[in-house]
């Protein structure tokens, strides 16, 4: 087994010496969760288990303070008001957002800002973020002053807001968002959240606590903003928080590394004060280490920076199979909010493919009901050692503009199904990679979920022949007049729109502005790095 430096960042790897993060704990247990169903009723279990003196901290992208997390409740604000009146110490940091008509969230992180406070919790509205970039961070950390065993965090892709409470069925959370409507009245939703007991919590509980403490204005480089909120008399800056509880023990086989993104910005964050790319350096030491197989799942997957990184790894090793699972059609309708992300997705996906079209296998997935499910996952498993699951999408913003946080995990646990060392590289397949990408291959198949129908999922080369010809069958069928029964699994080819140039030649430029920005130093962006 080789040594965890040999796929975790070092410290010196991370490129921030300003933070207290630790390299890297062991003696983690991390378990995916997967789908809002799933999240959401862990969430409710966790944080009705706090009690007095307790610490509940959460970040979000999105909040919808009505948003039931179980069928008749609790919603989110009734889940955390109520644990303010147990005793628990309740402090939140929600993105302030661009306004509505924008397709964002304003008025409704307003609302959960004002209802949690309202029940004697204390939420701050952060804009401490690049212009036109956001906080996308979605944690959740439960500490407990009595019984460390407790301490839970949860990271990864799934906000506390309407859409995102679907299961394994696909057919939407009842209180939906507007999206294209390619995804109909309730879209389905696809998505992973990470929830993690042992030493980890205590580093994702510091993560909270650096930007809580960072002292920037939250309404930083918004003037507008900051009349806004003392108008609304919105709460404009953090309290002290209570002293940071100890570390839980260990609790399972896991080592777990926090990767995260802060853009470089002035005045400069304290705990980054030069930003940080952790997320970026992070996957690409990952990926420069592919042997066999890159398994994604991925909201956009559009920056070609980013795809340069899969393409050189293609090149670099012919026996390497990369597989992306991604939305069929961008969330929402109208040009100006597609057509830049079909750009994007183009280039991304023209780059790999010219590095070897026969080993570059692209997917979208719909329910039974044929309705495209939009993925949001954002999930890296390579070669079934090295796993991610994280707030942060494939590309460019994710890697360098906007705040993100992943955790990468390395179990120390070696799996014992065969092929036990598909990369050949002496690593040997990890259970937990390995388990996260069947889980996720069990459903988008149709395949049993105890693992008794796993034979041509193992292996990364019979992986890939299942997934293109169940890709395969259910196409054809589409294009025979979907005679006959529905073929098994849920799996259609993906081809990018094409594109005319002169739609090129509009949308590129706004591609690279708006939907795709590089917040690195210019000294980075110069080299080309991370």
């Amino acid at each position: 087994m080789t040594a965890p430096e040999d796929w975790l960042l070092s410290a010196e790897e991370r490129g921030n010496a300003a933070t207290d993060l630790p390299a890297w704990t062991e003696g983690n247990l991390a378990v995916p969760l997967v789908h809002g169903t799933a999240y959401f009723d862990q969430l409710v279990e966790c944080v009705q288990a706090l009690d007095e003196d307790d610490h509940l901290f959460f970040t979000d992208w999105r909040g919808d303070p009505d948003e039931e997390l179980r069928p008749g409740g609790p919603t989110v604000a009734q889940l955390f008001t109520e644990a303010v009146q147990r005793g628990v110490t309740v402090r939140g940091l929600v993105w302030r957002s661009h306004v509505d008509w924008l397709s964002f969230s304003s008025r409704e992180n307003r609302a959960l800002d004002r209802e949690v406070e309202d029940g004697g919790g204390l939420v701050v509205l952060d804009q401490r973020v690049r212009r036109g970039g956001s906080h996308h961070q979605k944690l959740v950390v439960c500490r407990h002053d009595q019984d460390a065993t407790k301490d839970v965090a949860f990271v990864g892709g799934i906000d506390l807001c309407h859409s995102r409470r679907d299961d394994a069925d696909h057919r939407g959370d009842p209180q939906s968002l507007p999206m294209a409507a390619a995804y109909g009245p309730t879209p389905p939703w696809h998505d992973v959240q990470l929830m993690i007991r042992g030493p980890a919590v205590a580093a994702v509980d510091t993560v909270f606590r650096e930007r809580w403490d960072d002292p920037m204005d939250p309404d930083q480089g918004n003037p507008v903003a900051h009349v806004i909120d003392r108008l609304r008399r919105s709460r404009m800056f953090a309290d002290r928080l209570a002293p940071q509880l100890p570390a839980p023990p260990p609790m399972g086989p896991h080592l777990v590394q926090n990767l995260r993104t802060y853009p470089a910005m002035r005045p400069p964050y304290r705990f980054a004060p030069g930003g940080e790319r952790s997320v970026a350096r992070g996957y690409s030491k990952a990926i420069r280490r592919a042997r066999r197989l890159i398994y994604l799942e991925d909201q956009y997957m559009w920056s070609g920076e980013v795809a340069q990184l899969f393409a050189d790894a293609l090149r670099d090793h012919p026996d390497l199979h990369l597989v992306v699972v991604v939305p069929r059609v961008p969330d929402q309708d109208g040009a100006i909010a597609k057509t830049p992300q079909y750009v994007g997705r183009w280039q991304a996906l023209e780059m790999v493919r010219r590095a070897d079209r026969d080993r570059v296998h692209v997917f979208d997935i719909e329910n039974h009901e044929g309705t495209p499910v939009y993925v949001h996952a954002k999930v890296c498993v390579v070669d079934d050692v090295w796993a991610s699951v994280g707030s942060d999408n494939f590309n460019r913003r994710s890697w360098t503009h906007d705040s993100e946080l992943s955790s990468a995990v390395l179990d120390t646990t070696l799996d014992p199904r065969e092929p036990r060392d598909p990369a050949g590289t002496g690593d040997g397949a990890r259970t937990f990679a390995r388990d996260l990408r069947l889980v996720l291959a069990r459903e988008h198949t149709d395949r049993a979920a105890d693992g008794s129908e796993d034979a041509d999922l193992l292996d990364p080369a019979a992986f890939v022949t299942t997934l293109e010809a169940q890709a395969d069958e259910l196409d054809a069928w589409y294009a025979g007049g979907r005679r006959g029964p529905r073929p098994r699994g849920r799996l259609r080819h993906h081809e990018p729109e094409q594109l005319s140039l002169t739609t090129r030649l509009w949308a590129t430029p706004l591609y690279r502005l708006v939907d795709d920005p590089d917040g690195r130093p210019l000294r980075l962006r110069r080299r080309r790095e991370f």
